[in-house]
């Protein structure tokens, strides 16, 4: 496959997230891991998802939430800022952009990642006000101000962070 990464990094998924999709040992950083979970939910690799959550996310357990938010129409990725941690904690500030009913909505996380035992995986997240949200756009953008204990926007019915957080 030589397609462009579903992650907009601008290279080949052959040369980008399918090396993590195969061997999560290749992210080296969070971000990489949390372009990996992107691309993954676009490609519908529920699996992948599932096993780079934290164990302590019990993520086998919500499943059923992940696969519905992998069959979401996700349409883009941003990334807004990411460091390259010097210790086993890392953070990745995104947005995620998915399209519903003909209306384009945008997921803004700052994403915790762990790393265990060599890898890193992701444990939670936290939603950064939205201060430069643009006035007008040629697609409509609404931003989702999704709290942890809210309901999930995927529909699931389960608290976000249970399910799509």
């Amino acid at each position: 496959m030589n397609d462009v990464c579903p992650c907009g990094s601008g290279k080949s998924y052959s040369q980008c997230c399918e090396l993590v999709h195969h061997n999560h040992a290749t992210a080296q950083y969070p971000e990489q891991l949390m372009r990996a979970r992107y691309s993954a939910h676009v490609l519908k690799l529920v699996d992948f998802v599932v096993n780079t959550y934290h164990s302590s996310c019990n993520a086998e357990h919500e499943r059923a939430g992940i696969e519905e938010s992998i069959n979401l129409d996700w349409s883009k990725l941003e990334v807004v800022r990411a460091d390259k941690p010097l210790s086993d904690e890392g953070f990745v500030e995104f947005k995620a952009y998915l399209l519903e009913e003909g209306i384009e909505h945008c997921m803004h996380e700052l994403s915790r990642f762990v790393r265990d035992d060599g890898l890193w995986y992701y444990i939670d997240g936290v939603f950064p006000e939205n201060e430069d949200a643009p006035e007008s756009t040629a697609t409509a953008v609404k931003t989702e101000k999704v709290g942890r204990n809210d309901p999930c926007p995927c529909g699931s019915g389960k608290k976000f962070k249970k399910c799509c957080g």
